[in-house]
C-alpha cells in the first residue's frame, strides 16, 4: 500500500479496495469463519471434562497466520507466573503473542467494539480497560489479579495506543499496580513486537477505525515477518514500585528497537492522551 493511502488511512478515511484486495481480504475473512467454526465448539466440548483449553491458543495463532503473519519467536518466553510488558503496533500483536505464548492481556476498550476481533480477544480472557477511567482502575487490578493467577501469564501494553513500528511512546504504568506489592514468584519479562519493513503498513494509527484498519490488513498481498523477541526477565521484587518496573521495561525494548532499526527513533507524530504526549508540532519525524 503506498503512502498516501496509508496517509489518508490516517487520517480517517474510507480505504477503497481493488477487486483483488475484495478477493484477498474476503478469501481471508472465509477462513478465518471456516477456522471458528472448528476451533469454538471444539473449545467448549474441552472445557466439559478439563480446564485450560488449549483451542483459543491454537486459534489465535493460525489466525495470525491467516492474516498473513509469519510469526518468529526470538528468544524464550517464560511459560507461567510472568508479567510480558510489551511495545504494541496493531490488533495483530494480540493473535501473534497468544499463539506463541498462551498469555492474556490488557487492551484498550476500544478494541472490544471491533467486530469479531473483540469476541476472539475474549476467548483469550482478554482484560478491556478504559485508561482514562481513573475511578474504575482498582477493579481493573483486581481483574488483572484474577487473570494472572488463572492464566499464568498476562500481557499489558503501557503505551496506551499503537504505534507506527518506529517509535516508543512514554509508558503508563497504571495497569502494573498489580505489582504493588509482585506476586509471589511473578517475573516481568520486556518483549519487542517487530513487524520490519511492513510495520507502517500494518500500524493502526492516527484516526483510522478499527474495521477499516481489519479490512487493509486482510487485503494487503503476501506474507511477512513478525519477530516476536522475547528479552531478558527480571524480578519486579528488585525494584521500587510500579514506575521503577516500567522504566526498567522500556529501557529493554527500548534498546532492542534502536538495534533491529539500526537507527534512532522516530518522533511519533500523534497525540496520545492515556499517556499525555503531545506530538512535537514543530519537528518533522526522523526517516
Amino acid at each position: 500500500m503506498n503512502a498516501e493511502r496509508r496517509a489518508a488511512a490516517e487520517r480517517g478515511e474510507e480505504t477503497a479496495l481493488t477487486f483483488r484486495e475484495r478477493l484477498r481480504f474476503y478469501t481471508r475473512l472465509i477462513l478465518l469463519i471456516a477456522l471458528l467454526v472448528i476451533c469454538v465448539p471444539l473449545h467448549f466440548i474441552y472445557r466439559l471434562f478439563a480446564y485450560g483449553s488449549p483451542f483459543p491458543m491454537w486459534f489465535l495463532g493460525l489466525s495470525a497466520r491467516i492474516v498473513g503473519a509469519r510469526v518468529k519467536r526470538v528468544g524464550t518466553p517464560l511459560r507461567r507466573d510472568v508479567f510480558f510488558v510489551a511495545n504494541h503496533i496493531s490488533w495483530l500483536d494480540i493473535l501473534a503473542l497468544a499463539g506463541a505464548s498462551g498469555t492474556a492481556f490488557v487492551a484498550k476498550a476500544e478494541l472490544a467494539e471491533v467486530p469479531v476481533i473483540s469476541w476472539l480477544c475474549s476467548l483469550n480472557r482478554t482484560v478491556f480497560v478504559k485508561r482514562e477511567n481513573r475511578m474504575g482502575v482498582a477493579d481493573q487490578i483486581n481483574q488483572l489479579r484474577v487473570t494472572l493467577a488463572d492464566n499464568w501469564s498476562i500481557t499489558v501494553f503501557p503505551e496506551g495506543t499503537t504505534t507506527d513500528g518506529q517509535s516508543l511512546l512514554p509508558f503508563k504504568t497504571s495497569m502494573l499496580s498489580v505489582l504493588e506489592p509482585p506476586p509471589p514468584g511473578v517475573m516481568v519479562q520486556p518483549v519487542l513486537l517487530e513487524y520490519g519493513a511492513v510495520a507502517e503498513e500494518i500500524a493502526w494509527i492516527g484516526d483510522e477505525g478499527g474495521g477499516n484498519n481489519a479490512k487493509r490488513v486482510l487485503a494487503r498481498r503476501g506474507t511477512f515477518e513478525l519477530k516476536l523477541h522475547f528479552l531478558e526477565p527480571f524480578s519486579p521484587v528488585e525494584f521500587q514500585g510500579r514506575k521503577a518496573i516500567g522504566a526498567r521495561a522500556r529501557a529493554a525494548i527500548e534498546a532492542a528497537l534502536m538495534t533491529q532499526l539500526g537507527k534512532p527513533l522516530r518522533v511519533f507524530k500523534h497525540d496520545v492522551v492515556p499517556v499525555r504526549y503531545n506530538a512535537p508540532r514543530d519537528q518533522v519525524p526522523l526517516e
